[in-house]
């Protein structure tokens, strides 16, 4: 008899914990879902991407170069075929560029360099310049 009323509490300890453990649970669940707590969950979260920089001057990029594009396709024109081949070509150059991205920031670093070579070269006075 003892031993079923010792098995009896063990059982009713248990239940209590279990309990108590549920309750903790609900309550940080609770925490979890409120709409600040997403939010700072979220911004935490993009804030902390080890390539959050590299994806915005990615998508940068890729915008420019569209948003380029169109205007040189364009220019001036009033013609509404041509704006909207422009917008059409626009978002192909941006998703093309987007996704080339590492080939287009190292071409315009090496366009960059020779211009920036060249001119200093130019500016040096013949004494200057070392062979």
């Amino acid at each position: 008899m003892d031993e079923l009323k010792n098995s009896i509490e063990l059982l009713e300890i248990e239940q209590a914990e279990k309990l108590r453990r549920l309750k903790e649970q609900s309550l940080l669940s609770i925490e979890i879902i409120k709409p600040m707590n997403l939010f700072k969950n979220a911004v935490k979260d993009i804030v902390t991407s080890p390539r959050l920089f590299d994806n915005m001057l990615d998508t940068g990029v890729g915008l420019a170069t569209g948003f380029i594009t169109k205007k040189i396709f364009i220019g001036s024109s009033a013609n509404i075929i041509r704006k909207l081949l422009g917008t059409v070509l626009q978002l192909g150059i941006t998703e093309a560029a987007t996704r080339n991205s590492d080939f287009i920031k190292s071409f315009s670093r090496f366009v960059f360099q020779r211009i920036f070579i060249k001119n200093a070269l130019k500016s040096r006075k013949p004494w200057q310049i070392k062979n």
